[in-house]
């Protein structure tokens, strides 16, 4: 009976032994991993080819709701951008997937990093039915990014949260723009 304690208590030291040797290196993969897709966001910036994939929005006073990726974002392509919203509601929306979009042409673009790395990048839209100032701010080491859209015509300021990409990494579908 002693024999038999003896080894299963040696193999689950054993085990135990693999696994923390097995934890750092998963670590250290998992932060190589997020590190690339913060070297390819900052290009993506950079190119002014990127889109944003919100899975969630923040409104004003609070409000917020986790939306689908693929149909909520912001993007940038060379100079012109736009911005998607679209929610799990019977009604379609002006966009006909029950939200709105809308394009616009790119202007007044800043990129700056501040002291710990994080990088700030800011751009106004300016479109037919768009008028806003929109502020990114992707964290450094990883892919995830902060968009805050201020419209220049009213206080209704509109918050995304996801994770940053190039365009060709990107996964969004196009709805209707105004």
């Amino acid at each position: 009976m002693k024999a038999i304690v003896f080894l299963l208590s040696s193999i689950l030291l054993i085990f135990a032994g693999c696994k923390t040797q097995q934890d750092p290196l998963k670590a250290a993969a998992e932060e190589a991993e997020q590190r690339m897709w913060f070297e390819k966001a900052v290009q993506a910036l950079n190119d002014r080819e990127f889109v944003l994939e919100a899975d969630r929005i923040d409104f004003k006073y609070g409000r917020f709701v986790y939306v689908s990726a693929n149909t909520n974002f912001i993007s940038m392509h060379q100079d012109k951008a736009t911005i998607q919203m679209a929610f799990n509601s019977p009604y379609a929306g002006p966009n006909g997937i029950g939200g709105i979009t809308v394009d616009g042409k790119v202007s007044n673009v800043k990129m700056q990093s501040d002291k710990k790395g994080n990088i700030t990048f800011s751009m106004t839209v300016q479109g037919t039915a768009v008028s806003a100032n929109v502020t990114l701010r992707l964290t450094n080491g990883s892919n995830q990014c902060n968009a805050t859209i201020n419209p220049n015509f009213n206080s209704n300021r509109i918050e995304f949260s996801g994770n940053l990409y190039q365009e060709a990494d990107s996964n969004v579908y196009k709805a209707m723009s105004l």
